[in-house]
């Protein structure tokens, strides 16, 4: 397998890599598309062409990016429709009244570090934010991505996939104590492993996903954090930050290859230890075991058949 690399680097920014790419006539879906890198990543989609929803908690919140994503660019339409990925009424709801071939899902949103809380099905927020209501939205929208024909899933993971392999024994800390951080990590290894998956069991329906690490953002995510970190001499704006998921969404280099991790642009190369600069991958991010288990897991978990 050849490892993937692009002419844009840490520095690039989303509207860098999309330049003359034509996405007039395809349609995205942009889950947390009213902050962070996500208006970002759906600004430079809409610029292209491309007809961007924006999957939101906050529908004024959402309404009003939109607004000025209409205002800055000249591409394609963009609207805004309701999705609470912790409600599965609400991600069946969106997928059910998805009536289009769907080229491009974002799965963007996400919460961080979070204190210790459960859904009503008792399951770790995080988890059930970052892994498990994308994988069902992803789940609901199949059809749509396999009328499209080369659909692509991007899945936004992080370098915090370092502080945690998916726990299978413990997924929600029944028996570990809590640790906001290494539950964070949790589920941004589960980010990458339904990449490696979806892509294993849909490539035959033209649907590939990969997944990524946007790198250090000032966001709305880190509101959890308490501040203390020292400055990052790798941070990124946001526009920078949307980059390498414009390019998991848009390049001709990607055309029909899925379960990969890509950083600043990057295909990452698989290190045995977390580097400073933290541009590899782990290795149980993207075994094939661990990516099989965590869907069937998460079938399991949703009452699914796939």
């Amino acid at each position: 397998m050849d490892r993937i690399t692009t002419p844009f680097d840490i520095t690039s920014t989303a509207a860098e890599v999309v330049e003359g790419i034509d996405l007039r006539g395809r349609r995205a879906v942009v889950t947390g598309g009213a902050s962070g890198i996500g208006v970002e990543t759906a600004r430079a989609l809409a610029g292209a062409g491309a007809d961007v929803t924006l999957a939101v908690r906050d529908l004024d919140a959402g309404e009003e990016v939109a607004a000025d994503i209409r205002r800055t660019t000249s591409g394609g339409v963009v609207d805004v429709r309701h999705l609470e990925l912790t409600d599965l009424d609400s991600v069946d709801t969106f997928a059910a009244e998805w009536d289009e071939p769907l080229h491009i899902l974002v799965n963007n949103a996400g919460v961080m570090a979070t204190p210790e809380t459960y859904t009503e099905q008792g399951w770790e927020l995080q988890f059930a934010t970052n892994h498990l209501g994308h994988f069902k939205l992803a789940l609901g929208l199949h059809d749509a991505l396999a009328a499209a024909g080369r659909a692509r899933i991007v899945s936004v993971s992080s370098s915090a996939h370092f502080r945690s392999p998916v726990i299978f024994d413990d997924l929600f800390y029944r028996f570990m104590p809590y640790d906001p951080g290494a539950a964070y990590g949790q589920s941004k290894t589960a980010n990458v492993l339904f990449a490696v998956e979806a892509t294993r069991r849909w490539a035959d329906d033209g649907i590939t996903a990969n997944a990524l690490m946007p790198g250090s953002i000032a966001t709305n995510l880190q509101r959890h954090s308490d501040g203390s970190e020292p400055p990052n001499p790798l941070a990124k704006t946001v526009e920078q930050g949307a980059s390498t998921s414009v390019l998991l969404a848009t390049s001709p280099l990607l055309e029909g290859i899925g379960g990969r991790y890509f950083v600043d642009n990057q295909q990452a190369v698989v290190v045995d230890r977390p580097t400073d600069d933290m541009t590899g991958v782990a290795p149980y991010a993207l075994d094939p075991g661990n990516a099989e288990r965590l869907w069937e897991v998460s079938l399991e978990l949703l009452g699914s058949r796939d």
